[in-house]
């Protein structure tokens, strides 16, 4: 099955599935199963459980497609260099938001052609939202997982730049790129939140732009970028080439601009 309307479908219907095991866990935060991996990053049963449905589902789907997910082994550069299309997976985007219990979390599911999102799902398990997205074709966003309303991106405005900001992660460093950006906008807001939320806020016109100056996972970020994309974003590095995965051996993230008008004169903007 190659058809991405028909994937979009399917994986939609599975991102539900494993949100529905991560709340199986947050409504009984007696057995969160807290522990800590070796870069001391935490993993609660919800993510282990999440992932083990979306391994298993996904297999079932594309049976010859290698799935790439946080909580699985990371293969060699070597290997996942003659991946030509993939999944990649972060069961439970925000885990720490997970644990805060401010319901700031996010299952995420992409696929990845030649390095580049062309499929994206990202579900938030506490508020039931889906969002889908596949770019060119265009984005939509389901309460329920059945009906779908299209989203797009909102045109900039001179009078209001909106902008969002990780809850956890460079804040000194926006509030540098923010002083650079001022003197083009009668005004600039500054809101924080967690996850892959941030680019679906982008995708529906909730927001403008979100500088991401800290470390990310190809993981964190692939879904929501091909939502964004979809709906008429842009993810791009600093030097505003396009933000693409699976480019060496570590699957860290350079720094990122995620825009939602990517019709607008950046370059002049950030320089």
């Amino acid at each position: 099955m190659r058809d991405l309307e028909l994937l979009a479908e399917r994986v939609a219907g599975i991102a539900i599935e494993a949100g529905a095991q991560i709340l199986a866990v947050y409504d009984a935060p007696q057995h969160t199963g807290l522990q800590f991996k070796v870069d001391d990053s935490p993993v609660t049963t919800a993510d282990l459980r999440a992932h083990a449905l979306i391994l298993q589902s996904l297999q079932a789907l594309t049976p010859s497609m290698p799935v790439l997910s946080e909580e699985s082994a990371l293969p060699p550069f070597a290997e996942r260099a003659r991946w030509q299309e993939y999944w990649l997976v972060d069961p439970l985007d925000g885990t720490r938001e997970f644990l805060s219990r401010n319901g700031e979390f996010t299952v995420n599911i992409a696929l990845i052609r030649a390095g580049v999102p062309v499929l994206g799902v990202v579900h938030a398990p506490v508020s039931g939202i889906s969002w889908r997205g596949i770019p060119g074709r265009g984005a939509s966003k389901s309460g329920d997982g059945r009906h779908w309303q299209p989203i797009r991106t909102a045109p900039l405005n001179p009078a209001l730049l909106r902008v969002l900001g990780s809850r956890r992660h460079g804040g000194d460093a926006v509030q540098g790129l923010l002083a650079r950006l001022q003197p083009h906008f009668a005004q600039i807001s500054l809101s924080t939140t967690g996850s892959s939320l941030k680019f679906c806020l982008l995708a529906e016109g909730q927001a403008d732009f979100y500088p991401r100056l800290a470390p990310t996972s190809e993981w964190d970020t692939a879904a929501a970028q091909a939502v964004l994309e979809a709906a008429g974003g842009a993810v791009w590095q600093e030097d505003l080439q396009p933000l693409r995965c699976n480019r060496g051996e570590s699957v860290t993230n350079p720094s990122f601009l995620a825009v939602g008008d990517a019709t607008a004169d950046w370059h002049r903007l950030l320089a």
